[in-house]
């Protein structure tokens, strides 16, 4: 196998292979006639895929330097040249080319490989400018009687030489394309681009008048500048952004390496700046706290120890690290810590417990010692920590949360370690002490436990007149009336009942405050909101009735039984109707007298239906009633010791009896019950006429209150409505 490569007028170097890849076409274009002629481009009319092959080929003949040629010549050399290869032998083109096998071997010499012939060492010019010497093409066309078929395919011959050489003989630039690879082609043609058009010739393509020109060339070098000053806005705005993220980079980095875990240092000390801000509560005192009198006297101590920590020193004592307030909610235990403060006119930091932990590992911790850090730098001051079980919880060993513990040991180490915080008082708040760790809560860290509970009967009076002098409120007002009937209400549940009734008043378009909005609020609170858009008919209106009035008349007539304060018919809430007992004081304890009469006012109710109604018009409202009944039976049976038959003994827990003890116990609260029953229908079947009156009066005016249910009683009329 041999390679073959020419030099053709004025000087180009060629390898046969592409020698033949330009002739092939032409032979093939020139015997079938499927396409236009070859000769030059300025025949060519359509755009077809023979078409395109001829232009090509013209071109590669330019190259060569055989444009000259005339048809009958050019078809005379391709038939000379390619007269040995029949049509059998050649393989259809592929894409443009002809698939031509390759052969790999490589001749004796590197400069036979690169030109097909070899080289004269004596006179190496005469290689390629003797005279003498037949060109590759003429001795192709007079020698070859048979075409091999083959072609030298070489891999070490460079893009570059060629195109020099190339570009030396034309003077001018190549296409690399004929001459690259397929795999190297975009790379050579990713950077070509459309040449810009000039202005003028834009001017003629477009065909613009004369007189429009000036301004399409105004407009044209307007938008120009636009568009730098567009691009020069954009650059500007990209390295500004740059320039930020680098910075927010920068401090990611810088907070990575000074907090534990990913946590970045602005993000863990966000929430921490409300902590560490000391507030002066100077409007704030001792006289601002209603009905926790005690709590009181047990925290002045801590205000004269701030005031004047000589006075205790002298003698050998210690300010106390920590007071922990315990109580339920709304009685007052911030209100208290923050009237500390005021009294003794120091820094006050406040934090909750919930603002210590996040998601990232130690912050709480950190927190922790800043917030201790800063009230050392400005002792004596107090620290009030609100719901501290949250972060003074007990601590447990758990797999799924091994660093949980962490924030709980800081404050431990903060208020008893080897470092002293000498004047820092922590006064901690919570409404669940069983939570809290064993080692909190011991001497050397909360010193003191101070118990603020809801108020009593005194309480609530100063508390409700506390907040009645903020609201415009009729001088008739007893507000010990109003503590009475409010068991159970914190100073919290106060504040909102006065404000329900100034609401009230506003609705109705009153300008004070009455006894009457008290009342509404109090019963909105304690029972629900009225349903007056409630359809109900006079039937169950009716048993309604005597149903409340059983109860009344039973309170009224029972000798230990709690005052009546008001009965209703008026739906409220869950009920249909209601009877309000109010208590003369606060009971710290009651008597058995006092829990019969509690369970006969209750049967009450479904007593006064049965004896009105019959058995078989009994109704389902005695639910309630009975529920306390039944609580109260046997509480004075497993709780209280007050049941004869099985004595003074407790059973907390029913089901750790036997099955004689618990069927005794069921035996003993079924007969309280029972006898409670029996005294119930007794007393109204005596007072029958009084029942019937007092019945008919709440027909007639649905709510009655403490006077007006002693007036039908007694037979007199009510006067007032």
């Amino acid at each position: 196998m041999f390679s073959l490569s020419m030099t053709v007028q004025p000087q180009v170097t060629l390898p046969l292979s592409h020698l033949i890849n330009i002739l092939h076409p032409l032979k093939h274009s020139v015997g079938s006639s499927s396409c236009a002629t070859c000769t030059s481009r300025k025949h060519t009319e359509h755009a077809s895929d023979s078409e395109l092959q001829s232009t090509e080929s013209v071109w590669n003949l330019r190259e060569l330097g055989l444009s000259d040629l005339g048809k009958q010549q050019l078809d005379e050399l391709v038939d000379r040249v390619l007269k040995g290869l029949s049509p059998d032998d050649v393989a259809p083109p592929v894409g443009g080319q002809t698939a031509w096998r390759a052969s790999y071997l490589s001749t004796h010499s590197f400069f036979h490989n690169k030109h097909g012939f070899s080289w004269n060492a004596t006179d190496p010019s005469a290689v390629f400018f003797s005279k003498n010497r037949l060109s590759p093409l003429r001795t192709v066309c007079t020698d070859l009687n048979h075409w091999p078929v083959l072609f030298q395919s070489r891999g070490f011959k460079t893009l570059r030489s060629k195109t020099r050489r190339v570009q030396s003989a034309f003077e001018r630039p190549v296409n690399s394309e004929a001459y690259a690879p397929s795999f190297i082609k975009g790379f050579l043609t990713r950077d070509k681009g459309v040449d810009a058009e000039s202005l003028d010739s834009l001017l003629k393509n477009k065909n613009i008048p004369d007189g429009q020109q000036e301004a399409f060339k105004r407009g044209f070098a307007e938008g120009f500048l636009k568009a730098q000053a567009l691009t020069q806005r954009t650059q500007d705005s990209l390295r500004r952004t740059r320039l930020i993220l680098l910075v927010l980079l920068l401090a990611g980095l810088y907070g990575i390496s000074k907090t534990p875990f990913m946590s970045v240092r602005f993000r863990a000390t966000s929430g921490l700046d409300s902590a560490v801000d000391p507030v002066q509560m100077k409007n704030v005192t001792f006289e601002h706290v209603k009905g926790v009198e005690e709590a009181k006297n047990e925290l002045q101590e801590v205000v004269e120890f701030l005031k004047n920590p000589q006075k205790f020193t002298a003698l050998g004592g210690k300010l106390p690290k920590g007071v922990l307030l315990v109580g339920p909610p709304g009685t007052g235990k911030t209100l208290l810590a923050r009237a500390v403060a005021g009294e003794a006119v120091v820094p006050f930091y406040y934090a909750s417990g919930s603002e210590f932990d996040e998601m990232f590992v130690g912050v709480g911790a950190s927190r922790i010692r800043n917030l201790f850090r800063e009230a050392k730098a400005n002792a004596p001051c107090v620290i009030f920590i609100d719901e501290l079980d949250s972060v003074g919880g007990k601590r447990i060993e758990s797999p799924m949360h091994p660093y949980s513990r962490q924030t709980i040991n800081q404050l431990l180490a903060e208020m008893d370690g080897f470092k002293t915080n000498e004047g820092v008082i922590i006064i901690g708040a919570t409404n669940f002490p069983e939570a809290l760790d064993n080692a909190l809560i011991r001497p050397g860290r909360f010193d003191m436990q101070v118990t603020v509970p809801k108020p009593d009967v005194k309480g609530r009076t100063e508390i409700l007149n506390w907040y009645l002098k903020k609201i415009k409120v009729d001088p008739a007002i007893e507000a010990n009336v109003i503590a009475r009937g409010t068991v159970g209400f914190s100073g919290a549940d106060l504040e909102n009942l006065v404000n329900q009734a100034a609401l009230k008043a506003a609705v109705d378009g009153k300008d004070m405050v009455s006894m009457k909005e008290l009342e509404f609020a109090k019963d909105k609170i304690l029972m629900g909101p009225e349903r007056r858009s409630a359809e109900i008919d006079e039937k169950n209106k009716t048993i309604t009735a005597y149903h409340e009035s059983g109860h009344a008349i039973v309170a009224y007539y029972t000798k230990d039984a709690m005052p009546i304060n008001k009965a209703t018919i008026m739906p409220r809430g869950p009920s249909l109707g209601h009877v309000s007992m109010l208590p003369e004081n606060d009971r710290w304890s009651e008597t058995r007298s006092q829990l019969l009469a509690q369970m006969d006012v209750s049967m009450g109710g479904r007593v006064a239906e049965e004896i009105v109604f019959g058995h078989e018009n009994i109704t389902t409202g005695a639910s309630s009633d009975f529920d306390s009944a039944t609580r109260i039976a046997r509480m004075m049976v497993t709780r209280y010791g007050m049941c004869e038959k099985l004595g003074v003994m407790t059973f907390s827990d029913m089901t750790e009896l036997s099955p004689e003890t618990q069927a005794a116990v069921e035996h003993e609260v079924r007969v309280l019950l029972k006898e409670s029953y029996d005294r119930a229908k007794a007393l109204l079947k005596s007072h029958a006429k009084e029942h019937k009156s007092l019945a008919d009066a709440l027909l007639m005016y649905e709510t009655l209150d403490a006077k007006e249910i002693q007036l039908v009683l007694e037979g007199k009329p009510l006067e007032s409505r």
